[in-house]
């Protein structure tokens, strides 16, 4: 057992296909106009506004200590 490969099912040459190139993508990558934007929203925009919102409504509202009726707007 220990040692042998013996394979009981043939590969999927598809699946063969596929794994190699995930394993090999870093080799064909090309910066191009879509690849620059796609980075640069995922890198630069979607955090600048998630921090951008976080800052402006921080303090704003206090989930903690209310009752029913109260409002949970501070400001």
């Amino acid at each position: 057992m220990a040692g042998h490969h013996n394979h009981p099912l043939a590969l999927d040459p598809a699946l063969v296909k596929y794994n190699n190139m995930f394993l090999n993508r870093h080799k064909y990558f090309r910066w191009t106009g879509r690849t620059a934007r796609i980075t640069f929203a995922y890198v630069v925009a979607f955090p600048a506004l998630i921090g951008y919102l976080a800052y402006t409504t921080d303090g704003k509202w206090d989930m903690r200590g209310k009752r029913r009726g109260d409002t949970i707007v501070e400001f």
